[in-house]
């Protein structure tokens, strides 16, 4: 911690433990254009990075505290209310760049996840994408994306057909096979309604998905599976709900 700094400490969305690399990730896979947070530098003693998100990137910058006012650049802050409040409205220049980033959405730091993230397969690197997965699907970044297989409902046709499914942000894409490069559908889950089990298909392990314009039914060959699945789903819902994302 930055010398004991009162006002960081109170912000919800200062994360103290939080490197460069995993605000990344943070930011990469939940955030969205203008998502922010705070963490204590990993690089100079006493002070602090702000991690934005730029489009499909993250810029780190740097902020100096003395003990009483606030440094970035050329300019100087009495809070860091007063800093956010200046780059809400005039855009940090993301260096060499020149890339445009204006701080819209706090990103907190207390959001409860799921135990069973713990299952799930974890890519500990951004840029190490396996040449097995989909090249054209966002690859999972942090504990909270899946992938695998699931049966599917048809929607004019109630033939259950077996489907590959990837879940990255808060899109929930189906594929025919693993590998396809172009998915069947693509679900915004900041659209979705309702995500439960459900228990009238006839097939035990059943989830059902309700969007806007039709439901979609899906079975899992386990019933660990499903809970994965619908534990991960429901969180999605969640934490869209908590950020604003549903229309």
């Amino acid at each position: 911690m930055a010398r004991g700094n009162a006002e960081v400490e109170e912000l919800d969305w200062f994360h103290p433990n939080l490197n460069r690399h995993h605000a990344e990730a943070l930011l990469i896979q939940n955030g969205k254009d203008g998502s922010y947070l705070l963490r204590t530098s990993t690089s100079h003693d006493g002070e602090y990075s702000l991690s934005c998100r730029c489009a499909d990137s993250v810029k780190h910058f740097q902020i100096g505290w003395d003990g009483v006012y606030y440094t970035f650049g050329m300019g100087t802050f009495n809070s860091l209310a007063e800093f956010v409040k200046h780059f809400e409205n005039k855009p940090l220049i993301g260096g060499e760049s020149g890339v445009l980033t204006i701080l819209k959405f706090p990103y907190p730091r207390d959001i409860e996840e799921p135990d069973k993230y713990e299952t799930v397969r974890v890519h500990a690197e951004w840029k190490d994408r396996p040449t097995s997965m989909n090249d054209d699907v966002c690859q999972p970044a942090s504990i909270n994306s899946k992938e695998g297989y699931l049966t599917k409902q048809g929607g004019r046709f109630k033939s259950w057909k077996a489907r590959w499914f990837v879940l990255c942000k808060n899109e929930l894409k189906y594929y025919k096979t693993k590998g396809d490069k172009v998915p069947i559908r693509t679900l915004d889950l900041n659209k979705c309604t309702t995500i439960e089990e459900d228990f009238n298909t006839g097939k035990e392990h059943t989830i059902r998905i309700e969007m806007p314009d039709r439901h979609f039914f899906v079975f899992a060959a386990t019933q660990s599976e499903k809970q994965e699945w619908l534990d991960i789903l429901q969180w999605k819902m969640s934490s869209g709900d908590e950020y604003g994302y549903h229309g």
